[in-house]
């Protein structure tokens, strides 16, 4: 079984991936880190660099990669889902979960991690909310196609790991 953790950057994706193979006895994948350590360099100088269309074809390519593995849960990027046929391919080779969070919160998480996230780099405060709501209603209809949705904030991870492990155990009703 692949799980598919997708949202929004600072959904909690990573974090709750961690603790959610741990829980599960999976495998861990952070699918931003791969592309990293696949080309060599951190994703906001693949931004810059190369832009971002051939981040989106990278990702795709590593995405497709991940197909053949299994017991694994994979922390998806933000964008992931909203490109090529990645929800649809997901969808089909796994289960898929949408780390749901508001953009107020989504704000408050990110207003110190600018820095690090090539979409946000540069944004004033002001800049920040408005940037954040109008891309969560862009890709809300992708992330909306999910097989589950939660919500991230005060996520109890126990409860999700027991609720997969049921689906497991029932495989027709994944």
């Amino acid at each position: 079984m692949k799980i598919f953790l997708i949202g929004y950057m600072g959904s909690g994706k990573s974090t709750s991936g961690k603790k959610l193979a741990s829980l599960l006895g999976y495998e861990y994948v952070d699918h931003d880190e791969l592309i990293e350590k696949a080309v060599g360099k951190p994703v906001h100088d693949i931004f810059r660099e190369d832009g971002e269309d051939r981040f989106r074809e990278m990702e795709h390519h590593m995405l497709i990669s991940l197909m053949n593995r299994d017991n694994i849960v994979i922390s998806t990027g933000g964008g992931t889902p909203c490109n090529y046929n990645n929800m649809q391919l997901m969808n089909e080779n796994g289960l898929t979960i949408y780390l749901k969070m508001s953009a107020n919160t989504l704000v408050n998480r990110l207003r110190n991690a600018k820095s690090e996230r090539p979409m946000l780099a540069g944004k004033s405060a002001e800049d920040l909310y408005g940037f954040i709501v109008s891309h969560l209603e862009n890709r809300e209809p992708f992330y909306s196609e999910a097989q589950y949705k939660v919500k991230a904030k005060d996520l109890d991870i126990h409860e999700l790991a027991d609720f997969i492990k049921k689906k497991i155990a029932k495989p027709e009703l994944i």
